[in-house]
């Protein structure tokens, strides 16, 4: 294997935690969409096979929090909508709390990685502009809630 592949490899290798995001998107868009426990929502998809390789403390806590924090979350996110979270693809607007959760109550993940890891997500999950949308909605939710961090750069 060249060096060019086991680089190209890497960029593909998910993290644990870019894994529990996913696993966590999932389980927001079934919470959305069809309703439920979180918790009950959190067991059955930790019971996936591809499970293992995410970081199921850091999944818990975004699926948990981010559905219990939504409301919060979405009155956050309003000033920066152009449209009710209600009308958002379910995609977009669990990844939008994804995004919100992590820029409001994990301030240990530089706003610069939240914000890049959801538009990540925007890309792979969501329609074919969704990811822009995403971007621009957090940076202006960013300056916002972390002002000195966003200021920085």
């Amino acid at each position: 294997m060249s060096a060019a592949d086991a680089t190209q490899r890497a960029r593909r290798a998910k993290s644990a935690r870019r894994r529990a995001r996913e696993y966590a998107l999932q389980g927001l868009y079934q919470w959305l969409v069809a309703g439920g426990e979180p918790r009950a929502i959190a067991e059955q998809l930790a019971a996936d096979e591809g499970f293992a390789k995410a970081d199921a403390a850091f999944f818990r806590r975004l699926l948990e929090g981010a559905a219990a924090a939504a409301p919060e979350l979405e009155a956050a996110l309003a000033p920066s909508l152009d449209r009710k979270p209600a009308a958002l693809s379910p995609v977009e607007h669990a990844v939008l709390l994804i995004g919100a959760y992590e820029l409001m109550h994990l301030p240990e993940v530089p706003y610069r990685v939240a914000i890049n890891e959801a538009v990540e997500l925007a890309k792979d999950y969501g329609g074919t502009e969704g990811h822009k949308y995403v971007n621009g909605v957090l940076d202006k939710v960013a300056a916002r809630l972390r002002p000195d961090e966003a200021r920085r750069g």
